[in-house]
């Protein structure tokens, strides 16, 4: 982990001088000569190092008056992975900011999600990365806007609403200060240079519709992220068509549709979405379904150290972990999965879809709803599930939790806690919580020692049998037993270890 990397000058330096686009993302590079910000890799000469100065991240740059560099453009960076990997007060703030939620709610609504004061959310936030919730919500908004302006046709003023701005003064202002170019110049500059080979094309004024390549940290093995994804996917809410993952979206201001592509340096993402403000939570939700913010070279290398398992990671690097667009979803569908094939409980969400999920339209394809909400849910006859009668308490119990509030599932969860409430729940054992735990909350070090398939491939590979054993020789494993899961699930031949054809 590299907690405060900024910090260590030495150590960001040489990542600078040898462009090492392993710590892009981590810090950035600001440049006391040329007034711009860069990513470590930025293919431009390497300013010498007495001019360099290191940010914790792009909004603390802005704040000390630098603008982005428009060669390596930082905004387009991969975030970094301390937010999915801490559960921390700052960590948690972190991801709520992705997901929105300053613009929706302001920073008070930020401080009451998470529990604390205002004061203190901004203290801490400011001690960490040099910005508090309204600068780096400011940063993310001056992001999303640069991404509209380069890859769609829309009107500025649209733009300047979708991004979350409140005004379009502020909106110009904020590109002209962030960018050193007004939007129109950054518009025109992009359209003067050719597309990169393998560059989704520019979108053209269709309300809604974009196509934008989301980064992430080499390596990346597709299989067991879009396999899993595929196999397990509900029929009318996700799909697998023509080499992309699709599925649908509830989003804050609306719904909508996205095609996820794996490609060698990239994910391709094609978004319909039926209110363009939703923009930076759909962006940030695929991103986390996607764990695309991950840093598999410190996750490797862990597991690599146990000898057992470095064939397995040595064969095929990489791995993610699947997470969700929707936690409240992936609670109900890990209920739905218990003691049951994985064609089973797709049919049990597939019922329930059809009967209480919001329909959309698809031109694309075949999806035709929205998952279920929790309320939705809550409302229907359990004597109409087709499951044993102590799973159907167990489901109706988690859905009337979530819809009144009781219980909670979010990016801000604190995991232990949330944890703890789940055990308490009738019919909710270790398998079912860290399953919960691993996909929905995004814990990397969630472990599942009871799996089945956990069970096989650790007598395969000769390691301890019973929970009890594998739990503590996995302990050498932490904090990235999640991705020793994926691993592990590897060594078989189910189908979400593959990648679709």
């Amino acid at each position: 982990m590299r907690n405060g990397m900024h910090t260590d000058r030495e150590q960001c330096v040489r990542a600078v001088q040898s462009k090492d686009a392993r710590f892009d993302g981590w810090f950035f590079t600001a440049v006391r000569t040329t007034g711009v910000y860069c990513r470590p890799s930025c293919p431009a000469v390497p300013p010498k190092p007495e001019n360099m100065v290191f940010h914790p991240s792009a909004a603390a740059c802005q704040q000390a008056g630098f603008r982005a560099c428009k060669r390596c453009r930082p905004d387009t960076s991969p975030g970094s992975p301390e937010w999915n990997q801490r559960a921390d007060l700052v960590a948690r703030a972190m991801r709520l900011i992705a997901d929105g939620a300053v613009d929706r709610e302001g920073v008070p609504g930020l401080a009451a999600r998470l529990g604390y004061s205002a004061r203190q959310v901004e203290r801490q936030l400011r001690a960490e990365l040099g910005a508090g919730p309204l600068a780096l919500a400011r940063a993310q908004r001056a992001q999303t806007a640069r991404l509209l302006i380069e890859t769609t046709a829309l009107p500025m003023a649209e733009i300047a609403f979708a991004a979350g701005f409140s005004s379009v003064r502020a909106f110009n202002d904020t590109v002209r200060e962030v960018f050193a170019l007004s939007p129109s110049e950054l518009r025109a500059r992009v359209n003067e240079r050719p597309p990169a080979p393998g560059a989704p094309p520019r979108t053209a004024a269709v309300p809604g519709a974009m196509s934008l390549r989301l980064p992430f940290r080499a390596p990346l093995n597709p299989d067991n992220l879009f396999g899993h994804l595929a196999a397990t996917a509900v029929p009318g809410v996700e799909e697998w068509r023509d080499g992309a993952y699709r599925r649908t979206l509830r989003l804050p201001y609306g719904h909508g549709i996205v095609a996820l592509t794996p490609a060698p340096d990239h994910i391709a993402c094609r978004l319909s979405l039926s209110d363009l403000r939703d923009l930076t939570v759909a962006i940030s939700r695929c991103r986390r379904m996607l764990d695309l913010d991950a840093d598999p070279v410190a996750v490797d290398d862990r597991l690599r150290a146990d000898p057992v398992l470095a064939p397995v990671v040595d064969k095929a690097p990489g791995r993610r972990v699947p997470r969700t667009v929707d936690e409240a979803e992936l609670a109900v569908r890990a209920v739905l999965g218990q003691q049951v094939s994985t064609a089973a409980a797709r049919t049990h969400a597939a019922r329930l879809t059809l009967a209480h999920g919001d329909p959309v339209d698809d031109p694309e394809g075949g999806l035709t709803h929205l998952f279920p909400t929790p309320e939705a849910l809550a409302s229907l006859d359990p004597e109409t599930l087709a499951m044993p009668r102590s799973r159907r308490t167990t489901f109706t119990t988690l859905v009337r939790g979530l819809a009144e509030g009781a219980l909670h599932l979010g990016v801000e969860s604190d995991w232990q806690e949330t944890r703890a409430r789940l055990l308490d729940l009738p019919g909710f054992g270790p398998w079912t919580v860290d399953v919960i735990g691993m996909r929905a909350l995004g814990d990397p070090d969630a472990f599942l020692p009871s799996d089945l398939g956990i069970r096989r491939a650790a007598a395969e590979l000769g390691l301890p049998a019973t929970p009890a054993a594998l739990t503590a020789r996995a302990q050498a494993w932490r904090p990235w037993r999640a991705y020793a899961v994926q691993y592990l699930w590897a060594t078989g031949d189910h189908p979400v270890n593959f990648l679709p054809v």
